[in-house]
């Protein structure tokens, strides 16, 4: 009789998987992963083990190897057809197999398949990709190990969209997760941040460019393990030029030297300070049942604050949606102070009650709306993520990307990476996470004041290279220049110099009508120890712009020849694609295996315990949680939510409370000669410069649409006003401050 020993699912079998070993280098604000999974099978059948998981939506998989006993074998890119057939020839055949590949439907899913393990045999996986770091609104680079697979929502009718796979609540994954990082970069590392409980950070020289630190033992998988990484100077431009690789064919990718130019434009102050007033803001917001209690709440509070911040002149519209959508107005309003009203009364009462993610729909209606003229369309997207059509989303996104930028936020653990980055990027837009305990309405407001810069237009970039060399970019053309935020390109340079000179890049564009550009010069001299990271970045970056070709240009003769390049440069460059996958066979088993193979599904860790059912062919059933009590209203909030449209306050007992005083104390400090909500607004000023300086980047925007109101009013006695305001509320507050 079998007793069954070691991890065990939830139906008493055994789970192969016992340990994911994770170590990473960061170079910069380049990163380079690497996964061990470690196998063993404890039952006395031959099994196959099947682990669907996460991975950046962005990384360029370029490394899957496999190391039974003593024996070492390394998989090759092959088309994806032809390595399933492989795969399948070989297990049928008694040999031991090795299967990654990327999931048809989302980049960011990948599964492993380990065919073939004896009883009593344990196997090692290792699986390598690099990723570019994200710059965040604080100047961290953002890197992500995703542990977190929610089960993503399939629209009815949609059989082909469904991922097979195995979940299990985070409290129940039967394997352990072990993390370390060694980080490196040109400019001091100031410090490392993370969601996750870490081991003290250790400084591995002097000057600090060195440092290493590890995940704190017993991950619990209810979380990705997110790293805040902060340098001195992040800002700094830079390129890298890489050698090509000695065995490729001079010419090729592969073969030619690679250049990854960082650059950070930088606008004139007086274009920055001048902020756009003009624009139609549309928010579309999940409210699938996976947006539970908290994540709900916060994203009202958020919409109060986008509301409050938006500047007059402008139109707007709130859709909301789940299985179904809906919006506030049947096409986008001026905004004023009763269509604000009437847009928050509708916030207040948004629930998480709309089944499950269906984003494409509303997407369909809003992009079918009509622009208003001279009103450049910003659309903002919230949503966990959990969507199962994700290259369709994208592909619908770039279709429209001409007629307005995007800008999306990943809400909560297990948030598609692959649709977050993928809105953005084609959108023109800005990506970003809120996970765990952050709050959602600083990374909001960062992206509002994007929105509010100009448009940048007529972009172009130019190289000036010795004589004798000549650049191909590799990159997407850029769609959207943001100030401080890091433009990448990279770029194939064919041919030779007999020295080590100098090369420059120029991007030039024209912010508000005036033309503007930002240059960097740099050593053409490959750099040291880089491997062939910049090559393999830049053949995902070609690998992407094809897939995307090949999705969305019509023509079936076209897209097979898409097809083909996109295998050649997969196979060539020994990145993954859709098109591929990584197969390795071990062709020196001494007798083939006998017996019948068992599949085992390696079960992925899910966030929360919210029980739905994510069939294709019926609607998603939603388990609601218990009502909770509604929170006391947060005083920043509460004192925001009392503003006007257009920027002033009314003296009243709200204010007066707001302010923690009473309506007799606030009349009484008020200056004879100055009107009610001129004092009334520069109270509010005072207490918010006074006492919520840690949540500036909340309420920046509001308060200089205060101070422009106050300034237009030109009211008498506004610096007796500000003494005055200082002295009731304990504030020192200068009246320049507040921008007056």
């Amino acid at each position: 009789m079998m007793v069954n020993c070691g991890l065990l699912n939830n139906r008493k079998e055994s789970v192969p998987l016992k340990s994911n070993e994770v170590q990473l280098e960061v170079k910069d604000h380049v990163a380079t992963v690497v996964s061990t999974l470690n196998y063993e099978n404890m039952e006395d059948k031959l099994l196959e083990a099947v682990f669907v998981f996460p991975l950046p939506g962005d990384a360029a998989v370029c490394h899957f190897s496999a190391q039974i006993g003593q024996t070492h074998i390394v998989a090759e890119v092959k088309e994806k057809q032809q390595a399933l057939e492989e795969y399948d020839d070989a297990l049928s055949s008694g040999q031991q197999a090795f299967l990654l590949k990327e999931s048809d439907q989302s980049p960011d899913i990948f599964s492993l398949s380990v065919g073939s393990l004896p009883p009593g045999e344990s196997a090692s996986i290792r699986l390598e990709y690099v990723t570019e770091l994200a710059v965040q609104a604080d100047d961290g680079l953002r890197f992500c190990l995703p542990t977190v697979l929610n089960p993503r929502y399939h629209p009815r009718g949609n059989e082909c969209f469904r991922v097979h796979m195995t979940s299990v609540p985070a409290s129940l994954v039967p394997y352990s997760l072990s993390f370390s990082a060694r980080v490196s970069s040109p400019r001091p590392i100031t410090k490392v941040e993370s969601n996750c409980s870490l081991e003290p950070l250790e400084y591995l020289n002097a000057d600090q460019t060195q440092a290493t630190v590890k995940l704190a033992a017993g991950h619990k998988f209810d979380r990705d393990v997110e790293l805040l990484i902060y340098y001195k100077d992040a800002h700094q431009p830079t390129a890298v030029v890489e050698a090509g690789q000695a065995s490729a064919k001079p010419g090729s990718l592969m073969g030619d030297p690679v250049v990854m130019v960082s650059l950070y434009p930088e606008f004139p102050q007086d274009v920055i300070s001048s902020l756009a007033s003009r624009g139609e803001f549309v928010f579309l917001m999940d409210r699938s049942g996976s947006m539970n209690y908290t994540r709900i709440s916060s994203a009202r509070d958020t919409l109060l604050l986008l509301m409050k911040s938006l500047p007059m002149g402008c139109y707007f519209n709130i859709y909301s949606f789940g299985s179904r959508f809906e919006h506030i107005f049947p096409t986008s309003v001026e905004y004023s102070e009763k269509t604000m009203e009437e847009a928050l009364k509708e916030v207040e009462k948004m629930e998480a009650n709309l089944g499950g993610t269906e984003i494409l729909l509303p997407l369909k209606h809003i992009y079918a709306q009509p622009c208003i003229p001279k009103q450049f369309r910003q659309l903002f997207i919230f949503t966990d993520g959990e969507v199962g059509n994700t290259k369709e989303v994208i592909d619908l996104v770039k279709m429209n990307a001409a007629t307005h930028r995007c800008f999306s936020f990943g809400i909560g653990a297990g948030a598609s990476s692959a649709l977050i980055n993928g809105m953005a990027k084609e959108g023109g837009g800005h990506a970003q996470f809120i996970t765990g305990t952050d709050r959602m309405q600083p990374k909001v407001m960062q992206s509002l004041r994007f929105a509010l810069q100009p448009a940048v237009e007529d972009i172009s970039v130019s190289w000036d290279l010795p004589k004798g060399v000549s650049s191909t970019i590799l990159s997407p053309p850029i769609t959207a220049i943001f100030q401080g935020q890091r433009s990448l390109i990279y770029a194939q340079l064919t041919g030779q110099t007999s020295e080590a000179t100098d090369g420059c890049v120029t991007v030039k564009y024209s912010l508000a009508g005036h033309p503007s550009q930002n240059q960097l010069h740099f050593n053409l001299k490959p750099a040291e120890d880089t491997g062939l990271t910049v090559h393999m970045l830049a053949a995902r970056t070609v690998i992407r712009s094809l897939e995307s070709e090949q999705r969305t240009h019509s023509g079936q003769q076209d897209e097979e020849v898409k097809k083909k390049k996109v295998v050649e440069l997969s196979v060539q460059s020994g990145v993954s694609s859709s098109f591929t996958a990584l197969i390795a066979v071990n062709k020196d088993v001494g007798k083939a295996v006998q017996g019948p193979l068992v599949r085992r599904n390696i079960p992925t860790p899910f966030y929360g315990m919210t029980s739905r059912n994510f069939s294709a062919s019926r609607s998603p059933v939603v388990t609601h949680e218990a009502a909770s009590p509604p929170p006391r209203k947060d005083p920043l909030l509460q004192l925001v939510s009392l503003q006007k449209a257009f920027g002033c306050w009314l003296l009243d007992a709200h204010l007066a409370a707001a302010l923690g005083k009473t309506s007799e104390e606030v009349e009484k400090a008020k200056p004879a000669s100055v009107n009610s909500e001129v004092w009334a607004s520069i109270l509010a000023l005072i207490w918010l410069h006074g006492f919520k300086m840690d949540a500036k980047e909340e309420w920046e925007l509001l308060t200089l649409k205060a101070a422009s109101w106050i300034k237009a009013q030109n009211a008498p006695c506004v610096s007796e006003c500000v003494e005055a305001g200082n002295t009731l509320l304990g504030c020192s507050v200068k009246k320049e401050d507040l921008g007056l």
